[in-house]
């Protein structure tokens, strides 16, 4: 293939969502960077919201995952560090069948690879191809955005996620579970793997030193640790597989578009775990780009700034709102303050009585 009219850059789920998504209008795409890896064992889960599971769906791919590589989130139990500081949500309060997918992240990423070998108007390429629309969408290390020129604001935490597979002794009954208590955030996302209705993703951010500690735990010291952290609300859990550790950051491209290039997922922006929200973002962003290139005039070219600048505005106000979030719910529970501590937990409490509160909270993570 010598040219094609898109170049999508990366072959991660949000690089092979936007190839689908664009070839599915005609246009042709060659995709650069599938690397063609099999699905196996891996520790890493996402959260998908609604949002996000209907841009799948559309793209065919979400009924190819098999049953147990998705686990539906009915109910979310939130908990800070002081007695009757809790918050909790449901699905059936916010008027929806799920709050969120638990999916596995090997699965969905091989559909994704699937699909894209056998979609019409969709190449999977190893080499440079001429393209007046490039898609940028190698992660938050992007050496094509370095090559650009574009700026990115970043600001590491100090922290790392600890992430794990885990075997829980009580059924997870679709119950998500989150410990909010400085200086830590740990997540117990429920999962049909390795045991149907008894898994869980673990994902526990912490600061570095205490990453290498919790690293180091032999498998039974490190079930002591999550049993004390979580105080045996899920029974005992028990690691299914290995450990594994990655540096947070929050960060921001200064740029997303220009005459012909965007940058979507974590190349366009990186937000802290602890809302789950990464992924769902960047597949926001190839829903936009794909709605912006539908929509665009018969005589505008694909690589138009202008038509481009569309896509930049439209996800602007969304993703600085994500990443605003996050940290600034990182920055209150991470402090130690007697004060922020005592006005964080009266926090929970409140916003969990105030119907309407809760239900616009929801609402925001559903769309985002």
């Amino acid at each position: 293939m010598a040219s094609c009219d898109v170049l999508v850059r990366g072959a991660g789920a949000v690089g092979l969502a936007a190839a689908l998504a664009l070839a599915r209008q005609g246009l042709a795409v060659a995709l650069l960077g599938a690397d063609g890896r099999a699905p196996g064992p891996d520790i890493r889960v996402y959260a998908l919201n609604p949002a996000a599971v209907e841009l799948l769906r559309s793209l065919r791919v979400w009924d190819a995952l098999p049953a147990e590589a998705r686990t539906a989130v009915y109910d979310m139990h939130v908990e800070g560090d002081a007695p009757g500081a809790t918050l909790d949500f449901s699905a059936w309060s916010q008027g929806t069948e799920q709050l969120a997918w638990i999916v596995d992240a090997a699965e969905l990423e091989a559909a994704l690879l699937t699909a894209a070998r056998y979609a019409p108007h969709l190449s999977v390429v190893k080499t440079e191809v001429e393209a007046p629309l490039q898609v940028v969408a190698e992660g938050k290390a992007s050496p094509t955005r370095a090559r650009l020129g574009v700026g990115v604001q970043s600001h590491r935490y100090g922290q790392r996620a600890v992430a794990a597979r885990l075997d829980a002794l009580w059924p997870h009954a679709g119950l998500a579970r989150q410990w909010f208590r400085s200086p830590d955030v740990l997540a117990l996302l429920p999962f049909d793997r390795p045991r149907a209705g008894h898994g869980y993703g673990l994902v526990w951010s912490v600061p570095d030193e205490r990453a290498d500690e919790l690293m180091a735990l032999s498998a039974p010291e490190f079930e002591q640790a999550l049993a004390d952290a979580t105080a045996g609300a899920s029974g005992a859990l028990t690691l299914a597989g290995e450990r594994a550790t990655w540096p947070l950051t929050i960060a921001r491209a200064e740029q997303v578009s220009g005459p012909g290039w965007v940058l979507v997922g974590d190349a366009a922006h990186v937000v802290h775990p602890l809302a789950g929200q990464g992924l769902n973002l960047g597949l926001a962003d190839v829903a936009a780009l794909a709605r912006v290139v539908a929509a665009r005039e018969p005589w505008r070219g694909l690589g138009d700034a202008r038509l481009l600048a569309r896509y930049a505005r439209e996800r602007a106000a969304p993703t600085l709102a994500m990443g605003q979030l996050t940290d600034a719910l990182l920055q209150l529970f991470a402090s130690e303050r007697p004060l922020l501590r005592e006005l964080r937990n009266r926090g929970l409490g409140l916003v969990d009585r105030l119907a309407p509160v809760k239900r616009f909270l929801a609402a925001r993570a559903l769309d985002a």
